[in-house]
């Protein structure tokens, strides 16, 4: 078999418009490292014609990814992608200011705590501080569970709209993980509505035999539900009862992580 041949087998290049965002991300990093370059430049360090270069900058210029410098004789990063990346450093700004009231809120429980996000139909956890118990609950930094069955979800869920979380029940399902686990739509909303009036959530057993929780809202500085703040523990220690009881605790955790985010409660 010629060389040509295995490459074409192993690694097909790569279609016209996988290589266009190719070269689109490529003149990204280019203007991210220099600062600054122009159209010959950029179509140097992608070895193509100035023209295709020419394409791809006024393309991103037009989505404000890129700007021209004063002279216009220079390309650099514009504005746009500050936008673009605006949902990961507010994720990044919530574990930030949230890890030490975390921290916090375990010593004073002692049960673990999560920080967790919307992501799609899920609840990403982001942060995690382990309580001082002996028995804890496992790493769930990184993992995605579902909104209509865990604590944080449900605070998530009940900050959306209507039609937010219609979307949500449909593309993610509301799966039954437990006998307790709440999977009837006006079931569900009338327990949000509850979320919404007491300005926490508890789970009993829904998403995981043995495993209860109780969460709170964490706001941004526009006042919009950002993440959740969560509690949680084996349900011999952590019973329904008690999870109520820690409440104001984790209610307050939610606000002080608010306040370093800049919100405000009227």
């Amino acid at each position: 078999m010629r060389n040509s041949e295995r490459l074409t087998e192993e690694a097909p290049p790569p279609s016209g418009g996988v290589q266009s965002v190719d070269r689109a991300i490529s003149v990204l990093e280019i203007l991210a490292r220099r600062g600054e370059a122009g159209v010959s430049e950029v179509a140097a360090e992608l070895a193509v014609h100035k023209s295709t270069a020419f394409r791809l900058l006024e393309t991103l210029e037009d989505r404000s990814l890129v700007e021209q410098t004063a002279d216009r004789g220079k390309y650099r990063l514009g504005f746009g992608v500050v936008r673009l990346a605006g949902a990961v450093s507010a994720r990044l700004d919530v574990v930030q200011q949230g890890h030490a009231p975390c921290e916090q809120l375990a010593d004073t429980v002692g049960e673990t705590v999560n920080l967790a996000v919307l992501r799609e139909h899920y609840a990403v956890n982001i942060d995690q501080v382990r309580g001082r118990a002996t028995v804890t609950t496992h790493n769930w930094v990184g993992q995605l569970t579902p909104l209509h069955a865990t604590s944080s979800g449900k605070v998530l869920l009940a900050a959306l709209t209507p039609a937010e979380r219609e979307a949500a029940y449909a593309a993610g399902g509301l799966d039954a993980y437990t006998p307790a686990t709440l999977v009837e739509v006006p079931v569900l909303d009338e327990h949000l509505a509850d979320v919404r009036q007491r300005g926490y959530a508890v789970t009993v057993e829904e998403y995981e035999i043995g495993l209860n929780a109780v969460a709170a809202p964490v706001r941004g500085a526009d006042g919009s539900v950002v993440a959740a703040v969560s509690a949680s523990g084996p349900a011999y220690r952590c019973p329904e009862e008690r999870l109520h009881e820690i409440a104001p605790a984790v209610v307050a955790t939610g606000e002080e992580i608010s306040r370093r985010l800049g919100y405000f409660a009227p």
